[in-house]
């Protein structure tokens, strides 16, 4: 169950009074301020005196169900249940462990029969403590019906209009039940409340969270100090106020907060795991991790999942690999599957790249950390990261795999640079074959973009490392058609394709008047250069000749690119994976 706060029915609404109402609502008191164990003390001793006192019995299940012991809660309830009937608080009790099991139906039958077990008088109708009961444990639940407890808790309020534990639980349902809508409302029967009883500091805190959910932080603030004006001992006012400031960065102010709360609290180990947080932003992880090894040394298996995960990435900052990974498994197999993030495996993913994973395990981790996430744009921000990881790594093939993922969440939305990258990183890892895929893609949706027919041409040159094939002119041709719309800009680029083509021409095709093209569009952006003016002259001099087929025979013009001519342009030729690197680093400029 959820931490939450907790409060007592009015003693007036139980109908009990001397020594035992005040005993109840010194239980009550110690509920307010999450001191379990004291509560149970108190609890326990009244049923030491009355082994049939069914408030409380009620209480101390609800007491459990805080200490997140709905087993225990259950099984108190159902022995109860056994020696005194259907007791409508005891039915309410178990009806509340059915919701926090996911028992919907059962639970709203036995909420059913205990208003109706609680109704001695039709026109009065049932009791307001039950009422009361129903719609605390409807708000309590995370399957509860808040609207079936807002019915519920309005009609106890119009029998008994002063007790602040309806009024509260009111609140509580208000704004579950229209979350940025029933604000106004939660506000009213909360501030209803505290004119009722100044000191029910419960309201104030209440108050403070609400306006926690409008990002009001001057309004947090007060009420959370108001709360610790009307009751100097309210622990739950301190716990909000030390990550009120724990998150502020404000680590001193954190600390005194934190001081203040566990001299108000029951002892509890736990208090160890909230300075394991302070040494962690402190980044004082050694710290960290001495605290929070002493909550694990008392609670074994029993460990709190978020202790553990600190443990994982205190350690890892340590680089402690092997326990950062210890502890990273033990709090997955702890922590519920509904509870996990995203964030939580890429601790995975880092630990992992650390410890000797393997590329596809940590891939993987990134997959079903995505999967995680509801919101698209959360999906496509997390395998961002990991492909961000993996291009750090040199792991450029599962980069591109993971960006590729990302175009096929994004589908139609998909942007030129989510193309533009995924092929890159293939090409770049010597995925031709990918890249090659990524770029045709790109090329239909982009056809008078530049990047993606330069990409399609270093591709095939890669590929044709001889130019034999002339995989790579069809390529450079329409990139050349597409450089030419803006010559200023592209002056660089029109100079290097058309000098590539110049060559194929001359030395493979045999083709002297194309060659003589290219060399011409050359010259008009450097129109004194020598070398390809005397290549022009040696060109046309030569007698006319077929194109040869698979030939290689023939003099090269002279190189008068910018950069330097492919090899295969002189008769030698290069391994592809050479050959890529040579040409990634001559296009490691090209940008999007």
């Amino acid at each position: 169950m959820k931490k939450t706060i907790l409060t007592a029915l009015a003693a007036g609404l139980m109908f009990i009074s001397g020594l035992k109402a005040q005993t109840i609502q010194e239980g009550m008191n110690h509920l307010y301020a999450d001191r379990f164990k004291s509560a149970t003390a108190v609890f326990e001793k009244l049923l030491a005196t009355n082994p049939n006192n069914i408030e409380a019995i009620y209480w101390l299940g609800q007491t459990y169900f805080d200490m997140d012991d709905n087993a225990k809660a259950r099984q108190l309830y159902d022995k109860a249940l056994a020696t005194n009937g259907s007791a409508p608080l005891i039915l309410v009790g178990l009806g509340h462990a059915d919701l926090l099991d996911n028992k919907t139906n059962d639970a709203r039958q036995k909420f059913e029969s205990a208003l109706t077990a609680a109704t001695t008088n039709a026109k009065k109708g049932p009791d307001p403590v039950v009422l009361t009961a129903v719609g605390r444990a409807n708000v309590d639940a995370k399957s509860g019906d808040f609207n079936y407890a807002i019915e519920k808790l309005k009609l106890a309020a119009e029998k008994a209009d002063r007790n602040t534990e309806t009024l509260l639980q009111l609140g509580n349902a208000f704004r579950k039940a229209r979350p940025g809508e029933g604000g106004g409302e939660a506000f009213q029967t909360y501030k209803k409340a505290l004119d009722i009883d100044p000191s029910f500091a419960v309201a104030s805190l209440r108050l403070a969270l609400l306006f926690e959910s409008q990002k009001n932080w001057d309004l947090v603030l007060e009420y959370l100090n108001d709360a610790i004006k009307r009751d100097a001992r309210f622990a739950p006012a301190y716990y909000e106020l030390f990550y009120y400031y724990f998150f502020r960065a404000k680590f001193s102010d954190a600390e005194q907060q934190l001081n203040k709360y566990i001299a108000n609290s029951d002892e509890d180990i736990q208090h160890e795991h909230l300075y394991a947080q302070l040494c962690w932003a402190n980044k004082d992880f050694n710290c960290a991790t001495t605290r929070a090894e002493k909550v694990v040394a008392a609670m074994g298996e029993k460990t709190k999942p978020k202790v553990l995960k600190l443990l994982a990435d205190a350690y890892f900052q340590k680089s402690d690999y092997t326990n950062a990974k210890k502890y990273m498994d033990w709090f997955l197999r702890r922590e519920k599957k509904e509870e996990q993030t995203s964030g939580d495996y890429k601790l995975l993913a880092d630990i992992l790249s650390k410890s000797g994973g393997t590329p596809d395990e940590i891939y993987n981790v990134y997959i079903k950390g995505a999967e995680l996430d509801s919101v698209l744009t959360s999906k496509i921000d997390f395998l961002k990261k990991g492909a961000e990881a993996f291009k750090a790594a040199g792991d450029r093939i599962r980069e591109g795999d993971l960006r590729s993922e990302i175009i096929k969440l994004k589908g139609d939305k998909s942007g030129q640079r989510d193309y533009f990258d995924a092929g890159l990183a293939y090409y770049q890892g010597n995925n031709l074959d990918k890249s090659d895929l990524m770029f045709d893609t790109y090329i239909q949706k982009w056809p008078e973009e530049t990047y993606g027919w330069q990409m399609k041409f270093q591709i095939a040159r890669l590929k044709d490392t001889t130019m034999e094939k002339g995989l790579a002119v069809p390529f450079a041709t329409r990139y050349l058609e597409v450089l030419e719309k803006d010559t200023a800009k592209n002056k660089k680029s029109i100079l290097s394709t058309a000098g590539y083509l110049a060559q194929y021409y001359a030395n493979i095709a045999k083709d002297k008047v194309k060659a003589v093209e290219y060399l011409k569009k050359m010259l008009v952006f450097d129109p004194t250069n020598e070398a390809i003016l005397n290549n022009i002259k040696q060109l046309e001099k030569m007698p006319a000749a077929r194109p040869a087929t698979g030939s290689t025979g023939g003099a090269a013009p002279k190189s008068t690119s910018p950069t330097p001519a492919p090899k295969a342009a002189t008769g030698k030729t290069t391994t592809t994976k050479a050959k890529a690197k040579t040409t990634a680093a001559k296009t490691a400029a090209v940008k999007k």
